[in-house]
């Protein structure tokens, strides 16, 4: 079993439809938990591979802990796919996530493995790339951040994680990036 608890961790099945999976982030806005979302669509498989999109955006490096958890347990292959942004921010983030990788992996003794690949698009579309390139990276799980606020954008047109998961052929865990939100099942 992935997560020791099952309260660790919310299981969100759905319809592929905006409106339904819509309705269930809302409701997920202030879990303190990750939640991961699997519609009728989508294959779920035995993990071997997590795809994790790095953009410009500060609360990325939360995910760093769930993908490093999940390798540990199952031995996947973490891939971390970096925003192409012009700034440095998303490298800085994928260098924290890295680093946060090889402690784990000096202070409990086991190898995880990794790699850096980069993205085609910029940090504003980078989730919905990474949903629509499974077949190039071989993911079986897609790690994202929710929304942390939905701006105007968002209301009108959805926030990047719905469109994620609509587009998504493998199960999609969201992690809130709210610091007063965050707990983790370690």
């Amino acid at each position: 079993m992935l997560w020791d608890n099952n309260d660790d961790i919310r299981l969100v099945e759905c319809e592929n439809k905006a409106r339904v999976i819509q309705r269930h982030l809302n409701d997920c806005r202030d879990e303190r938990r990750p939640y991961i979302f699997v519609t009728p669509t989508m294959i779920v498989k035995p993990l071997h591979r997590l795809l994790v999109p790095v953009s410009m955006l500060e609360e990325e490096t939360y995910k760093a802990e769930i993908c490093t958890y999940i390798a540990r347990k199952t031995g996947a292959h973490i891939i971390l796919l970096k925003a192409r942004d012009y700034g440095s921010h998303a490298q800085q983030n994928v260098n924290r996530i890295v680093t946060h990788i090889k402690a784990v992996s000096e202070k409990t003794g086991e190898k995880i493995s990794y790699e850096v690949c980069e993205a085609r698009k910029d940090s504003f579309s980078l989730a919905k790339e990474a949903a629509e390139r499974q077949k190039d990276f071989r993911y079986d799980l897609l790690i994202l951040t929710a929304s942390r606020e939905y701006g105007l954008d968002d209301i009108l047109f959805g926030p990047p994680e719905r469109k994620a998961i609509q587009h998504a052929l493998v199960p999609v865990l969201l992690v809130n990036p709210r610091a007063d939100l965050f707990s983790l099942c370690d």
